[in-house]
């Protein structure tokens, strides 16, 4: 195919007749050609630019070391305990309610049950053993059992009796027991929760001597140590305020040892003598 030149260009434009075809430069027409394995090749959409990303993920937060927080206990309220009461003026009724109302020590507020007095209302003397037996648990009164029945020979063999003349309690109301049930030793405390019920039942039975029972008993009441032997108190007479108070062997002691009753009549005759009695 022949080129075009200028000349003919110009000829044609002259006669009104525009060029039917026109060579256009190779690199025009190289542009314009695809190519048909490009053609055909899958189109492969443009990587999104860098601002359409999505942010990177947040770093995953990492628990405070427990040693770090800080725990507040919870309040808890205190468990009220019941103020004291005021024996004094209490009667019969009065005080055994008190007793059984006491949560002063830890033989009452291990929830034992409390061995209240008995015998004489009106009395000559006030018996009082350290603490109550199992076996007086069980019963509700003091000195019961084979105990009971020699305090019952030794009281009838000096002219008295408990339904006339003697009232029996314990100091310790409540039976002190161990961990598995079986009787201990009161503490101080224990002793001292309970006196003044001791002392309340002294004034409205109006005995007007004490004898005491056993080791725990006579050093309570002489405010000595708990432990020490009770050859450090008998064989005198002592004063509990304006009362003669005379220590003796326990009755349980005496059914152990039956050549210490001799020692134990002695004391009875020093108890009457005390209290005005003849021998």
């Amino acid at each position: 195919m022949n080129r075009m030149t200028s000349r003919d260009a110009a000829f044609l434009a002259e006669m009104g007749i525009g060029p039917l075809w026109s060579v256009r430069a190779a690199s025009e027409a190289a542009a314009d050609a695809v190519p048909e394995a490009v053609a055909a090749a899958p189109v492969v959409p443009a990587p999104a630019p860098a601002a359409a990303l999505a942010p990177p993920p947040m770093p995953r937060q990492v628990a405070e070391p427990a040693a770090a927080r800080t725990w507040t206990p919870p309040v808890v309220e205190p468990i009220p305990v019941p103020e004291q009461v005021d024996v004094s003026a209490l009667d019969w009724d009065g005080l055994r309610q008190a007793v059984a109302n006491c949560r002063h020590c830890n033989a009452c507020s291990e929830g034992r049950k409390p061995v209240f007095g008995t015998g004489a209302r009106q009395a000559r003397w006030l018996v009082a053993a350290g603490t109550a037996s199992v076996l007086d648990e069980q019963a509700g009164e003091p000195m019961t059992g084979d105990p009971g029945k020699l305090l019952d020979n030794m009281l009838l063999a000096a002219g008295m009796s408990r339904e006339t003349d003697v009232y029996i309690t314990s100091l310790v109301k409540c039976r002190p027991a161990n961990r598995n049930g079986g009787d201990r030793a009161p503490t101080l405390d224990e002793v001292a929760a309970c006196r003044p019920f001791l002392e309340r039942e002294r004034e409205l039975c109006g005995a007007s001597a004490i004898l005491t029972l056993g080791q725990v008993a006579a050093n309570g009441l002489l405010g000595k140590p708990l432990q020490e032997p009770l050859a450090g108190s008998r064989g005198a007479t002592h004063r509990l305020g304006a009362v003669p108070m005379v220590a003796t062997l326990h009755p349980g002691e005496l059914l152990r040892r039956g050549a210490d009753k001799a020692l134990a009549w002695a004391d009875l005759c020093r108890a009457k003598a005390a209290n005005g009695q003849a021998g």
